[in-house]
């Protein structure tokens, strides 16, 4: 018998596919023949990766499928077809959970870095699980705690039941499923409904606060009556800086290697976590002290006079943090952001704001959809073009080695690639040139 994994490259997939390796369960998987960099930790453990094909799937078989993927997949049909048990990935981790200390990170915005920043942290208090959506999974043989990132895309969140849950933020995203912005706050409501323990929430966050808990609130952020309150706050060449104040005291002082605001509000959020699970300050602060990162989010690389980062950054929000971040990180160089949108409705409903975003870059350029991605309904008639024509020293630039030549021409800089797609690709392109 495997568990058979439909889409074993997403993000969480492969995570989750990497977690029940871990358990030594027998993994097998499918997916497109392209790389992905998801697929790293899966070869490192030796699990198979095969292209689509109904035949993959044996009886006795069970199989979990990719939220990406319909009733209709030829897999999903041939698995129901042969009584072999279908989850859906959500489904199964919520089954999963029910095992082990869950403590499930959700958010518009932060939910990754926060999770890989108490997976770190945590692993050195207690044996500790993670799932991370930049596709990396971990289950040690003695795991109790198993933190997790839980996305609100189609209330998919609702699948779990944490006993802590900490919720970084609410700003409106997934504008292809969520009608508005209350809509939204409602199923972060239905989400804060099933926590059984403690809530951890950004203390200030404009919703969070008015959400109804059913249980203990303890708050964090930079603002005057958190819990947890950041304080002497500082932004530099190397990083950042801040004290951590309790009961009206300062019991910590961190140094983190990462840059910006939202870097520090995350970690702020972890520390109050794993102070509430019982780990001391001052093992807290020496762990985020050493804390290097996540795949695919402020990923620093410098090569000769100029600046690689690599990012998942696709919200207007996000963009704006990320160049803010670097203009403080890098302020005698010129900053040049890149952008490759994902979905037409997200490009259409944030379009200004996504113009003023990039436009607070020294010099920006974005990359047209993937071919394969189409509008998702008749009333999205956005183009990229209409994102160029907002930008005010902007370009259009294609993903290959004449768009890399345009780049290196504007060498030195800190380029920052910022896509939830395969920007990265002319990150690499870039690179090789420089």
């Amino acid at each position: 018998m495997a568990i058979f994994f439909t889409g074993i490259k997403g993000t969480g997939m492969s995570a989750l596919a990497q977690i029940l390796a871990d358990q030594g369960q027998n993994v097998r998987g499918s997916d497109i023949e392209k790389y992905v960099f998801t697929e790293d930790g899966l070869r490192q453990r030796g699990i198979e990766i095969l292209p689509f094909d109904p035949n993959n799937i044996q009886k006795g078989d069970i199989l979990i499928a990719g939220l990406a993927f319909g009733e209709d997949h030829p897999e999903i049909k041939r698995a129901k077809d042969l009584g072999v048990e279908v989850y859906w990935y959500n489904e199964y981790l919520g089954k999963l959970l029910h095992d082990y200390n869950a403590i499930c990170v959700a958010g518009c915005h932060g939910k990754s870095t926060t999770t890989g920043l108490l997976a770190h942290i945590l692993e050195a208090y207690e044996p500790t699980a993670y799932l991370i959506g930049d596709g990396h999974g971990h289950m040690p043989n003695d795991a109790k705690n198993f933190v997790l990132e839980s996305c609100e895309f189609k209330r998919h969140f609702l699948a779990y039941h944490p006993d802590y849950a900490l919720i970084t933020n609410i700003e409106l995203d997934h504008v292809d499923y969520y009608k508005d912005l209350d809509d939204y706050i409602s199923a972060f409501q239905s989400f804060a409904n099933q926590i059984r323990k403690k809530a951890i929430i950004f203390g200030d966050d404009p919703y969070l606060k008015h959400l109804n808990y059913p249980v203990d609130v303890v708050t964090y952020g930079l603002e005057e009556g958190n819990d947890y309150r950041g304080v002497n706050l500082v932004e530099n060449e190397q990083g950042t800086q801040m004290d951590v104040e309790k009961d009206g005291k300062i019991v910590a002082h961190l140094t983190l290697n990462n840059s910006g605001l939202p870097f520090a509000w995350d970690s702020l959020g972890a520390f109050a976590l794993a102070s509430e699970l019982g780990m001391p300050y001052a093992e807290i602060a020496d762990r985020l002290a050493t804390f290097e990162g996540i795949a695919r989010r402020f990923v620093i690389e410098e090569v000769k006079d100029s600046v690689l980062v690599d990012d998942y950054a696709h919200h207007p929000t996000a963009i704006s943090q990320m160049i803010r971040s670097a203009h403080k990180r890098y302020p005698n160089h010129k900053v040049i952001a890149l952008y490759k949108p994902d979905r037409y409705s997200r490009l259409q409903f944030f379009l200004d704001r996504f113009a003023k975003s990039l436009n607070e870059a020294n010099e920006s350029f974005v990359l047209d959809f993937d071919a394969n991605i189409k509008p998702e309904d008749e009333t999205i008639t956005v183009t990229i073009q209409d994102l160029v024509d907002r930008l005010e020293n902007g370009q259009l630039i294609t993903l290959d080695q004449q768009g890399a030549q345009i780049l290196a021409s504007r060498a030195p800089a800190v380029y920052l690639f910022m896509s939830s797609k395969n920007i990265y690709l002319l990150k690499d392109l870039l690179k090789d040139l420089l």
